[in-house]
C-alpha cells in the first residue's frame, strides 16, 4: 500500500514550472505513427477521416485494428483515410485477402461494382461497406434492392447477401432497431465465444449451475449471458445504473433470464438489486470491477462457502482482490481474467483505446468552439465554452500500461501530438521508444489540449494537477475508478461547475493560475496570472467514458474477453475444488485456444503452437551446451 500511495502522490505533485505552448511544441515533434507526411499538412482531411471512422464505429460497434480494408477511390483523401486506418491497426487487403471493411469515397458506379464483386464470400464472413463520401454519397444504396436496418445505422441488403451490410457516415444513427436486433448483431461477430460456449453445452458441465453475471449490461454482455443460458446454466444478471441499457435488460428478461438492473436506480436501490442477485445463491460470479465479489464478502458472508469461485474482468477489480488475499479476508478462488494475454493485449490496448478516444471526440462534437476534430465546427454549446482538441493539438496520456498504450496509439493515429506522463521509469522509457514525448504530469498538462487518465488509480488527476492545467483543457478517464479525477476535492476547494454539452461540464478551479492561452484556440480562464481560477472541461463526471458515453469496447474485442471468461468458468467448474483461496492466473492453454480460434475465423494460417520444428529432435530436458562442440551421450 505504501508504494501505491507514493505513486499516486508523485502523480499529484504540482508543476515546479510551466512550459509555454511554444516550448512544448518545439520539444515535442508531431508523432505520426507511420502516417504519410501529408497527414501533418492537411488537418482538415484528418478531421474528416477521423469523423468517418468514428461514425462507422458508432454505427457498428466494430473494431478497426486487425481488420482488412480496401478503399474505393483515390487521391489525397484516400491516402489520408488509409493512413488513419493503418495507424489504428487495420491492414490494407492484398489480392486474395478476405476484405472485412470496404471504404467507399469515390464514384457510385465504381463503388457498386466493387461491392458486387466482394458480395460472393464464405458464409458467415461479414463485409461492412462504409459510405465515407466526404462531400457527396459514394454508395448507391438503392442499387441493391430493398434494405432494412439490422441495428441503428446499419443496413442489411438480403437481395445482395446475408453477409453484406451498408453504413453511411453521413447519416444520423437510426433508432428503429430493437434490442433483440442489436443483440443478434453482436452475436454475429462473436464466433470465438460461441465456439467455447458450444463445448460447454456439449460437455453438460453447466447444467444445474447458477451463474451471477455482474457486468456492463449492453448487447455483448447479453450475448454472453444467453450463451451461458443455452449451455445449461441458470443465469442471473446485475448491472450498475450507469452501465445498464434498459432495452437490453428487458430483452434478457423476455428470454427467460432474471435481471436485477435499471438505469434509473438510486445508489441504495443498486445495492439492493445486487443483494437480490446474491440472494439467488449463485455458484459462480462473473464480475467487472469486483464490486459484487466484495459486496458478497461484506454483506453476504454466509453465502461464500457455497460459491465455487469467481472470474474478474478488470485491472481495477483485481487490485482490491489481491489486497484482500494478502490480508487473508478473500474467501473464494478468483480467476484473473484480466491478466490473460488474450484479454489484456487486445481488450485493454485496442478495445479500450479505440472506444475511449472515439467516445471523447464524439462528445466534443457537441461543444462550442471545436476546431474541427471531427470535421464539425461552430457547434453551439450551452454557454459557449470552447475547446481546442483537434488534429495537430497536444494530448497528454497519463499512465502507459496497456490502456495508456492503446489510448496513445489512437490519438496519434488521429493526428494528435502525444505526451506521456508515467511514474514507472521502465514504462516511461517504453513510451519514448514508441516515439512519444515524456514529461512530468504537472508540467505536461500546462500546455495540453486534452488530458486522458489511464492509470486506474484514484486521484491521478489531483486538485493540484487540475490547477496546473491549461485553460480550456479537456480532461477525461479511460477505463478508470471512482475519483480518478479528483472532482470531490475540487468541489470541496470551491470549484464551480456548469454544463456545456452532453456529459461535458466546465469546472472553474480556484487557486489555479488563469494564464491566457498563447497558442491556437482561445482559453476560457477568468483572468491572467491572477490565481483566481481557470476552467477545464471534464467529461462525464470523470466516469469510464467508453461505457457511460458509448457502447463499450468493440464487439470483436469483447468476443475474445468473454471467451476468456468462458475458459475461466470451465476452469472453476473442473478444478475449483482444487484451487486455494486467492487470485489465480488463467491457464495459458486457454489463451492459445482463443487466439487460434480468432486467427482461424480470420482465415489466417500460422505455425502450430508449441516448439519449433527443429526442437523436436532435442528433448526439452537436455540442458547440455552444444556451443563448444558436439554433445555426446
Amino acid at each position: 500500500m505504501g508504494d501505491r500511495r507514493e505513486r499516486v502522490g508523485r502523480y499529484a505533485a504540482p508543476a515546479r514550472r510551466a512550459l509555454s505552448r511554444a516550448d512544448a511544441e518545439a520539444a515535442t515533434p508531431l508523432y505520426t505513427c507511420g502516417m504519410a507526411a501529408s497527414i501533418a499538412h492537411d488537418p482538415a482531411a484528418v478531421a474528416w477521416a477521423s469523423a468517418a471512422v468514428r461514425r462507422f464505429a458508432a454505427a457498428t460497434n466494430l473494431l478497426v485494428a486487425g481488420r482488412r480494408f480496401r478503399i474505393v477511390g483515390d487521391g489525397p483523401d484516400a491516402r489520408v483515410l488509409a493512413a488513419v486506418l493503418t495507424g489504428l491497426g487495420a491492414r490494407a487487403a492484398t489480392d486474395g485477402d478476405t476484405v472485412d471493411q470496404l471504404w467507399c469515397i469515390g464514384d457510385m458506379t465504381v463503388s457498386t461494382a466493387a461491392i458486387e464483386a466482394l458480395a460472393d464470400r464464405p458464409r458467415g464472413s461479414s463485409l461492412v461497406v462504409v459510405d465515407a463520401g466526404r462531400h457527396v454519397p459514394a454508395v448507391d444504396e438503392d442499387a441493391f434492392g430493398p434494405a432494412r436496418f439490422v441495428r441503428p445505422g446499419v443496413l442489411g441488403v438480403p437481395m445482395l447477401s446475408d453477409d453484406v451490410f451498408l453504413v453511411s457516415t453521413g447519416r444520423d444513427l437510426e433508432t428503429t432497431a430493437a434490442a433483440e436486433e442489436r443483440i443478434r448483431w453482436a452475436g454475429r461477430f462473436m464466433p470465438v465465444s460461441r465456439a467455447l460456449a458450444a463445448t460447454l453445452r456439449e460437455d453438460g458441465i453447466l447444467r444445474g449451475m447458477r451463474i451471477g453475471v455482474s457486468m456492463v449490461l449492453e448487447p455483448k454482455t447479453a450475448v454472453l449471458s444467453l450463451l451461458l443460458l443455452d449451455a445449461g446454466a441458470d443465469v442471473v444478471v446485475y448491472a450498475h445504473a450507469d452501465e445498464t441499457d434498459d432495452a437490453v435488460a428487458e430483452a434478457l428478461r423476455n428470454a427467460g433470464l432474471v435481471v436485477f438492473a435499471s438505469s434509473r436506480a438510486s445508489m441504495a436501490e443498486q445495492r439492493a438489486l445486487a443483494l437480490e442477485m446474491l440472494d439467488r445463491e449463485p455458484h459462480l460470479l462473473v464480475d467487472d470491477g469486483a464490486h459484487v465479489i466484495r459486496l458478497a464478502h461484506e454483506a453476504r458472508p454466509e453465502l461464500l462457502p457455497e460459491i465455487i469461485g469467481a472470474a474478474e474482468e478488470t485491472t481495477s477489480g483485481l487490485r482490491p482482490l489481491r489486497i484482500m488475499a494478502e490480508r487473508g479476508v478473500l474467501a473464494i478462488p478468483v480467476i484473473a481474467v484480466n491478466d490473460a494475454r488474450a484479454k489484456t493485449l487486445f481488450d485493454n490496448r485496442y478495445g479500450t483505446g479505440q472506444s475511449c478516444v472515439f467516445a471523447i471526440l464524439d462528445l466534443l462534437d457537441g461543444v462550442a468552439g471545436g476546431t474541427g476534430v471531427s470535421g464539425v465546427s461552430g457547434v453551439t454549446g450551452v454557454d459557449g465554452a470552447p475547446h481546442r482538441v483537434r488534429p495537430g493539438g497536444t494530448a497528454v496520456v497519463v499512465g502507459f500500461g496497456h490502456v495508456g498504450e492503446g489510448v496513445a496509439l489512437v490519438l496519434a493515429a488521429l493526428g494528435m501530438r502525444v505526451v506521456v506522463a508515467e511514474t514507472d521509469p521502465v514504462r516511461a522509457l517504453q513510451a519514448v521508444f514508441a516515439g512519444y514525448a515524456v514529461a512530468p504530469l504537472g508540467i505536461a498538462v500546462g500546455t495540453a489540449d486534452l488530458v486522458v487518465s489511464a492509470t486506474g488509480v484514484r486521484d491521478t488527476i489531483s486538485l493540484d494537477v487540475l490547477r496546473a492545467c491549461a485553460p480550456g483543457v479537456v480532461v477525461a478517464v479511460a477505463g478508470g475508478v471512482d475519483q480518478e479525477i479528483a472532482i470531490e476535492d475540487a468541489l470541496a476547494a470551491g470549484a464551480t461547475r456548469s454544463v456545456v454539452g452532453r456529459k461535458v461540464e466546465r469546472f472553474v478551479v480556484p487557486g489555479a493560475d488563469a494564464r491566457p492561452e498563447s497558442g491556437s484556440g482561445s482559453g476560457c480562464g477568468s483572468g491572467s496570472g491572477s490565481g483566481s481560477g481557470s476552467a477545464v472541461l471534464v467529461l462525464d463526471d470523470g466516469g469510464c467514458i467508453n461505457i457511460t458515453a458509448g457502447e463499450g469496447n468493440p464487439i470483436e474485442i469483447m468476443d475474445m474477453s468473454f471467451a476468456v471468461q468462458l475458459g475461466a468458468i470451465r476452469t472453476l467448474l473442473e478444478h475449483g475444488a482444487e484451487l486455494d483461496v486467492g487470485v489465480h492466473p488463467i491457464d495459458p492453454a486457454i489463451d492459445d485456444r482463443i487466439a487460434a480460434a480468432a486467427l482461424a475465423h480470420l482465415g489466417l494460417v500460422t505455425d502450430p503452437a508449441g516448439r519449433p520444428a527443429d526442437a523436436l529432435d532435442h528433448p526439452e530436458d537436455d540442458v547440455r551446451s552444444s556451443r563448444f562442440g558436439p554433445v555426446h551421450p
